[in-house]
């Protein structure tokens, strides 16, 4: 070694902002590992200029010439030997979300790649990075994490700690922007909660949990199933695997792409979409044939989707439109009547409110397609647990404590995940069946009365049997017909199922015959298919990765050799029985880049996704199409 020997590593481009400029750094009078090693401080690649203006010359000429030959950016690596420069190793260099995109539209306009062949340069999973607020890089690297759970719903979350939905919403009401919401899990009756958090945080539950799939549709951070931490919801506090106690009030920060939990208060930093994410994604779409939809239940979120490109909307949850507090009690009302002429009572009140969501979302869609899923989770979730909201309960009904509490008990179902729910809900109770349908085809009718064209598509879930199916149908087209009379309009609708029970792919030829369309529902058609709770999967699927029995979450990412067979099973059957029927997805599933290729083999019509996946869908469509043109 010597003054005039040294090593360096360098990129040919910006790996941080994908800038035309080298970026690197090199070492005089060191070898091997030393620039990276920390020992010394290392120098800026444009210095070497000055220490050695031809060798640093030829190292220009040589990075041009091999990003040119791999048609991509290069992370190089080299020594220099008495004065002379030797390369010692290249290959295609890591890179930020916003670097593969600037990055991918330069080589294009440089003419060195094709659009398709840039496209393929970029992954998908990235872009999530770009939607999301994150967190300062600098500082991540002086904070220690307090605990680590599953990365449920991306980018990153500061703020005070909340053990239940009541007392996050109070303090968000009461001006405290920085909200954390802290469960065991959480449900339906979280929403409120949920809204008013910027973070979600359980200690049980896997990536397709209830806190995972509402994060993920509301854009909201979310870390999930973090066992290492103790919650205690009644005395508001939880212990991390330090064992230090967090109270009520206390600062914590959630990053939902690590599944990291840190007990201290860090800076975020916003997210900025540039012209060259517009132009990726426009190219993306002319390439691709599935179309992308999202998840959405409210106007807000549908109105987010359609910025990021959203052609409609596959899965909109009714249930949680009942969550909002002037909604729950009058929903309950309905839950616990004892006769049919009580429960239409509670329906007439529910009816002018459901047709005042389903109105703003087809207004907010302006003519996209809306997919409308029927009452779909137990009731038992609905009630009360409180003894504040059974007090409350108990007098609007006017029967006493006792009596609620032993309606609630009866209501109780052992596996109620496949009790009382879905379509079984419709066939029991079809009163609930008729004024959803009411209120949709109402909707439809008033918003089409403002020059908007709306075709309503009515999804029945659960189905299993395709008389199921053609019973819950005659209700919906025979009360749709009635309110299409009434108004003296004409409407065209759709009914269609999900598919989300092996049985009824098993029996798809015959569903076909009564649906215009299939979603596959794969978040419960993954769990009854491996006989998995998709809310208890975190703790055991940790075992079987280190035990090397699974590779991946299936929850996740679609097991194409068993879940899948029996989606491609379902597509065959049902196009089979029916050659024009539409066929889509809305699980979990819609979103992941690797889950979209197959269902772009098999020939689905659509995905359906969380509004923030949309890009992610998008993209992942178009290289399915690139990937498999050979």
């Amino acid at each position: 070694m010597g003054e005039d020997s040294g090593t360096g590593v360098a990129f040919t481009r910006n790996p941080s902002t994908g800038e035309k400029k080298l970026y690197g750094e090199f070492l005089m009078n060191a070898q091997g590992e030393d620039v990276v090693a920390g020992i010394r401080t290392p120098q800026q690649i444009d210095l070497l200029k000055q220490v050695n203006p031809e060798v640093y010359d030829q190292f220009v000429k040589i990075a041009d010439i091999l990003e040119k030959h791999y048609k991509d950016m290069q992370d190089m690596e080299f020594t220099i030997e008495k004065g002379k420069l030797f390369m010692l190793q290249t290959r295609n260099g890591k890179r930020t979300a916003a670097a593969a995109l600037k990055i991918a539209v330069d080589l294009v306009d440089e003419g060195m790649v094709t659009k398709e062949e840039a496209l393929m340069k970029i992954d998908p999973k990235q872009l999530d990075s770009l939607l999301h607020p994150n967190f300062d890089p600098s500082v991540l690297k002086k904070a220690s994490t307090i605990a680590r759970g599953l990365p449920a719903s991306p980018g990153a979350a500061t703020g005070k700690v909340y053990f239940n939905a009541r007392d996050a919403a109070n303090a968000f009401n009461n001006g405290e922007t920085h909200v954390i919401l802290v469960r065991l899990e959480t449900s339906p009756e979280d929403i409120e909660g949920m809204n008013a958090a910027q973070g979600i945080l359980t200690g049980r539950g896997g990536m397709t949990s209830h806190a995972a799939v509402v994060a993920r549709g509301m854009g909201k951070c979310c870390v999930a199933g973090c066992s290492e931490i103790k919650i205690d919801t009644d005395a508001k506090y939880f212990i991390d695997k330090n064992g230090n106690k967090y109270h009520e009030g206390d600062w914590i920060s959630l990053d939902g792409s690590t599944g990291c939990v840190y007990g201290e208060k860090l800076p975020t930093v916003a997210p900025e979409l540039t012209g060259d994410f517009a132009k990726i994604m426009s190219w993306a779409d002319d390439v691709r044939k599935l179309r992308v939809r999202t998840n959405a239940d409210t106007p807000r979120h549908a109105a987010q989707a359609l910025e990021f490109g959203a052609e409609g909307i596959g899965l909109c949850r009714t249930e949680h439109m009942f969550f909002e507090a002037d909604r729950i009690a009058i929903f309950r009302e309905m839950i616990v009547a004892d006769t049919v002429e009580k429960r239409k009572v509670a329906l007439d009140k529910l009816l002018p409110l459901q047709r005042q969501d389903f109105e703003e979302i087809f207004v907010a869609m302006n003519g996209y397609p809306v997919t409308i899923r029927l009452l779909d989770p137990p009731l038992h979730e609905f009630m009360p647990e409180k003894e504040e909201d059974i007090i409350a309960l108990a007098d609007r009904i006017c029967i006493s404590c006792d009596e609620l509490r032993a309606i609630i008990k009866r209501q109780h179902e052992i596996n109620p995940m496949m009790g009382l729910r879905g379509v079984r809900l419709a066939v029991i109770y079809p009163e609930i069946a008729k004024m959803q349908t009411r209120a949709i085809i109402e909707a439809a009718i008033n918003v089409n009365r403002k020059g908007m064209n709306v075709v309503p598509e009515i999804m029945v879930p659960l189905v299993c049997e395709a008389k199921e199916l053609k019973y819950v149908k005659s209700i919906i087209v025979e009360t749709a017909e009635k309110v299409i009379k009434e108004a003296g309009v004409e409407l065209t609708y759709l009914v269609g199922t999900m598919m989300e029970i092996p049985r009824a792919v098993l029996t798809a030829d015959e569903i076909a015959i009564e649906a215009d369309f299939f979603s596959f529902g794969t978040n419960d058609l993954t769990q009854m298919t491996y006989g998995l709770s998709r809310d208890d999967a975190g703790r055991i699927l940790d075992e079987y990765y280190q035990k090397k029995i699974f590779e991946f979450d299936p929850t996740a990412r679609l097991d194409q050799k068993g879940v899948g067979k029996l989606v491609k099973m379902g597509v065959d059957l049902g196009r089979g029985a029916k050659a024009d029927i539409k066929l889509g997805v809305c699980g979990e599933h819609g979103g992941d880049p690797s889950s979209i290729e197959f269902f772009h083999k098999i020939g689905l019509n659509y995905v359906s996704c969380s509004p923030f996946r949309v890009p992610i869908a998008r993209l992942a469509a178009a290289q399915a199409v690139i990937s498999n043109k050979n």
